[in-house]
């Protein structure tokens, strides 16, 4: 019970940021989550509100990576296993939800899609100071993959551009 406090006050905290954030001047700033095994990198600008998984209604017919619609204050908004999506089936494929603490990350409004990603944890808020590196995407990479960086303790961490990914017309075809 103590770890679901500390997770929404921690989704509280980031939720603050995150408003605060974007309203200051800064050069490029992220949101940090865990897709699977991967470290992940969404641009604040393309980012909208977190919310804590509670009920996730199946879709029937979809692609085993769209997990189905969830209400989010109020509105039905699609929800994709991001990690299932790029072919990584380490974070949800067929788990029980509740056994975990995932999260859902919703596009900012201005991208005009009614969608949430489920990511596995939330690490923060990054700014550009926070890496030692950067390098463009891998040969080959999605055309949503952005830049891949190198914090300061040699993790790697991927870049997803959320508006290319909203457009991306594997993204946009659930049905299986």
């Amino acid at each position: 019970m103590a770890n679901r406090e500390a997770l929404r006050e921690l989704q509280t905290r980031l939720a603050s940021r995150l408003k605060a954030a974007r309203t200051e001047e800064v050069s490029a700033s992220w949101l940090a989550v865990t897709v699977g095994d991967r470290h992940c990198l969404f641009p604040l600008s393309q980012s909208g509100e977190i919310f804590p998984v509670s009920y996730i209604q199946a879709v029937p017919y979809a692609q085993a990576w769209f997990k189905g619609v969830a209400n989010l204050r109020g509105s039905l908004c699609g929800v994709v296993d991001l990690a299932s999506f790029m072919g990584d089936s380490s974070n949800f494929g067929g788990a029980d939800l509740s056994q975990s603490d995932p999260s859902v990350v919703t596009f900012n409004s201005a991208l005009d899609i009614n969608c949430s990603l489920l990511v596995g944890g939330l690490a923060g808020l990054r700014k550009r100071d926070a890496f030692a590196s950067a390098r463009p995407p891998p040969e080959g990479a999605p055309a949503y993959f952005g830049n891949q960086f190198v914090d300061l303790d040699g993790v790697s961490w991927q870049e997803i551009n959320l508006q290319t990914l909203s457009q991306f017309p594997e993204f946009l075809s659930i049905s299986a």
